[in-house]
């Protein structure tokens, strides 16, 4: 066994021992990402398909008295219907936010991340999904909605994936808690 071959047993021992210091790994963290991503997803997909189903042209179902109520709703534009002649574009920054969710989700190393960056997977691309396949067509496609919050917003379960995921991540950042390995980011190149 040579020197260079010693820290990365040291690694592989640390991160065999459930120390506090052994990161999960990187792979792993993905997949899992992956799999919160894919279950908002499905589950954002299924309610917009019953809404689209059980909901008519301003049909009102009370579940919270008015504070909240389904009401289906086809949104062109982004939060609160704002942009609604420019979708293509919502398209294009859905497209770019799910690649780079994506791109930092493998890089990550810490477990409240990973289920924070997959909400915001999951929700991205289900709205990505919306605005390329929905009518009035390719990219310009509305987004459903149908959760709406006492006439203040009307929104899906992408929505609340997307707004627990940031606040999951704001909350990290307060706490300190970073989403990749501080040492990986300070090592010299070799």
């Amino acid at each position: 066994m040579n020197s260079n071959d010693e820290p990365e047993a040291e690694t592989v021992a640390t991160a065999g021992t459930g120390g506090a210091d052994a990161a999960p790994p990187t792979r792993r963290l993905f997949w899992s990402a992956l799999a919160v991503a894919l279950a908002l997803l499905v589950v954002d997909q299924g309610t917009k398909w019953w809404a689209v189903s059980a909901l008519g042209d301003s049909e009102t179902i009370p579940v919270i008295g008015d504070a909240i109520r389904f009401l289906l709703v086809y949104n062109p534009g982004a939060a609160f219907s704002m942009g609604t002649g420019v979708t293509w574009i919502f398209t294009v920054f859905a497209g770019v936010a799910v690649v780079a969710i994506g791109w930092y989700a493998w890089r990550v190393r810490s477990v409240p991340w990973t289920y924070a960056l997959g909400l915001l997977l999951g929700g991205a691309t289900s709205h990505f999904g919306d605005r390329l396949l929905r009518d009035p067509g390719f990219g310009r496609g509305h987004v459903v909605d149908f959760i709406d919050y006492a006439g203040f917003f009307v929104g899906n379960v992408a929505d609340i994936g997307i707004f627990a995921g940031a606040v999951t991540i704001v909350v990290l950042s307060f706490r300190g808690i970073e989403a990749t390995d501080p040492a990986e980011r300070t090592k010299p190149t070799e």
